[in-house]
């Protein structure tokens, strides 16, 4: 039986899947924007056996409760860390996607005591530039006029072009999903992602090991600013995937899925 479960957080609801708690070694997965903790089922199912699994659904997505018109990453991460101090968690290997990879930066900031690694999947620790701003708050103003249209155009274009006849159920699912998700909680996220600071220097400092999946294909992030990150962090590993674009643990995901779970393994020695 799925262990889902739910706490109270600042007078709202948030959602999390904890699986195989008898065993010693812990990871968390935290899923990008307009997803939530399905996304990652075949992970769970995978891992569960030797390692307990913790997947959240972030403020706004899932079955956690939008909070605000701004969910900022370090809101997000307190929300993370409330999640792991019910679960009783003591340290764990940090998984987050794109949106996730921000809330996991700044957990790493506000609680790095909490980690034994940390893994970024199409993600950055660079703050937003004023370019990437201006999208933003074209795609706010995309959702508030048509929010439905938004969704269902939006979600293809995460997957490598050569990718997405062959994952076509996968993105139909993640469509079907994000439609749960509101106009508000949306805008909330997206406000957030244009607050958030660099977090290089954090990654020069952070004294774990950091593990980047980077897609080749991947037309939401740069692929200048995905590699060179990877240099400036202290303990950086890198995993660079051919034809592979936003959703690297979908795309390939068999692989993506090895590699994290010996990086895990890495983690806890």
């Amino acid at each position: 039986m799925e262990q889902h479960h739910t706490i109270t957080f600042e007078g709202h609801t948030l959602h999390y899947r904890d699986e195989g708690k008898e065993n010693k070694q812990t990871i968390v997965l935290i899923h990008g924007f307009l997803q939530n903790l399905s996304i990652w089922s075949s992970y769970t199912l995978s891992y569960m056996k030797n390692m307990r699994v913790i997947a959240i659904d972030l403020p706004g997505h899932g079955y956690s409760d939008c909070y605000s018109d701004v969910h900022t990453m370090d809101f997000m991460a307190k929300c993370i860390m409330a999640v792991l101090s019910e679960a009783g968690v003591e340290q764990c290997v940090m998984v987050g996607h794109s949106l996730g990879g921000y809330v996991a930066l700044a957990f790493a900031e506000r609680y790095p005591f909490m980690l034994k690694g940390l893994c970024l999947i199409n993600s950055h620790a660079f703050a937003d530039t004023e370019e990437k701003k201006a999208s933003r708050l074209k795609i706010c103003q995309k959702v508030q006029v048509n929010r439905p249209g938004f969704i269902v155009d939006f979600i293809p274009n995460l997957f490598a072009e050569s990718r997405r006849e062959a994952l076509s159920v996968e993105i139909k699912e993640i469509q079907d999903q994000s439609l749960d998700v509101s106009a508000q909680s949306i805008i909330a996220a997206q406000y957030g992602m244009m607050q958030r600071p660099s977090r290089i220097a954090l990654l020069q400092r952070f004294n774990k090991p950091i593990f980047f999946v980077i897609g080749k294909n991947d037309n939401r992030i740069p692929i200048e600013y995905a590699v060179s990150q990877v240099m400036e962090a202290r303990r950086g590993e890198m995993l660079l995937l051919e034809g592979v674009g936003h959703i690297a643990h979908l795309e390939e995901r068999e692989y993506v899925k090895i590699r994290l779970s010996n990086f895990v393994s890495t983690c806890y020695c």
